[in-house]
């Protein structure tokens, strides 16, 4: 079958031809529809073998981890995009997007969804009722995992509060949404792309803007540069909310104490739980949800990541098998 692989530590990943899974105990079949392509993709090109071998993860791996498809018996079904054992105390709380197993997944260090077929743990496959499994994917990572940042986030929200979303691009748009599901807070979108800011107000921001202003009682940064970290955690009024989502590698500077928000919270993570990706399929279900995607197909699949690469995609890239 078709798959697109990372062969070697350093390397491009590249198109192959590999064997067709076979689900071991507990796990099923999945004929992929569509596979989202993530930001997260491309820093795995980059990463030192050490890293990658510290994380436990075994080359050559297929990417792709936010993927949706059929069960055999023609079921479409999403698969939750973090990885997770189901038994720690942080799984059996509810918290699996914190579990220790989940640094190692299907489409980083194990085959992922960019292939014809891939095999799934059954706890991770999620009925789609009547959503097109062909572009349901991204829902499942960027729309989880902003979704996974407003609810943490929504606590310091109270009616007549500011939101900041800092990067209005695939998780930041999402976030905009639900924001304005979840909250009564007023939503400013920040992104220095005037095509973003305007995709960010038609899908609900109250207003956008190039760099954050005035005080918020939440900021989501879905970037993570020195810059926006910086710009953020100054934007957040006393008692309010910073959260880091972005991957893109930037530090908090110190000395912490007065930069931090008086009596506030600063909070980072990565990925969503079971739960954050089964309500956003139920809003997305419902029709509250716009979920803009471009699609490409497999033999396309380098361009679609030198698009990702450069910021020019106008939606959220997925790769129809």
């Amino acid at each position: 079958m078709r798959a697109y692989r990372m062969t070697a530590w350093g390397a491009a990943p590249e198109p192959c031809d590999v064997a067709e899974p076979v689900p071991g105990p507990g796990q099923v079949l999945v004929r992929v529809a569509g596979c989202g392509l993530c930001r997260s993709d491309l820093t795995m090109r980059r990463m030192p073998p050490e890293a990658g071998e510290r994380l436990g993860w075994r080359m050559p791996f297929t990417l792709g981890h936010e993927t949706a498809g059929w069960l055999p018996d023609g079921t479409p079904v999403a698969l939750v995009s973090p990885a997770s054992c189901g038994s720690c105390r942080l799984c059996v709380r509810g918290r699996d997007n914190a579990c220790p197993g989940g640094r190692t997944g299907r489409g980083y260090g194990r085959d992922g969804g960019l292939a014809e077929y891939v095999v799934a743990d059954r706890r991770s496959v999620l009925p789609l009722g009547g959503l097109d499994p062909r572009h349901a994917g991204p829902l499942t990572d960027a729309g989880a995992t902003a979704y996974h940042a407003v609810r943490r986030a929504r606590p310091h929200l109270a009616p007549g509060g500011t939101a900041v979303v800092l990067g209005a691009g695939g998780l930041g748009a999402f976030a905009v949404q639900f924001l304005r599901i979840l909250t009564a807070a007023r939503v400013v979108a920040v992104d220095v792309s005037a095509e973003r800011r305007a995709y960010a107000a038609s899908v609900g921001a109250h207003e956008t803007a190039e760099a954050p202003a005035g005080r918020a009682d939440a900021v989501l940064d879905f970037v993570g540069t020195d810059e926006t970290i910086a710009a953020g955690i100054a934007a957040v009024r006393p008692g309010g909310a910073y959260g880091l989502i972005g991957s893109a590698g930037g530090r908090l500077a110190r000395p912490w104490f007065g930069t931090l928000p008086a009596d506030g919270e600063v909070f980072t993570f990565q990925g969503s739980s079971i739960a954050d990706a089964q309500e956003v399929l139920a809003l997305a279900a419902a029709g509250l949800l716009v979920n803009q995607v471009q699609e490409f197909a497999f033999a396309e699949v380098t361009e679609a990541y030198r698009k990702l690469a450069a910021g020019t995609l106008s939606g959220r890239a997925v790769v129809l098998l």
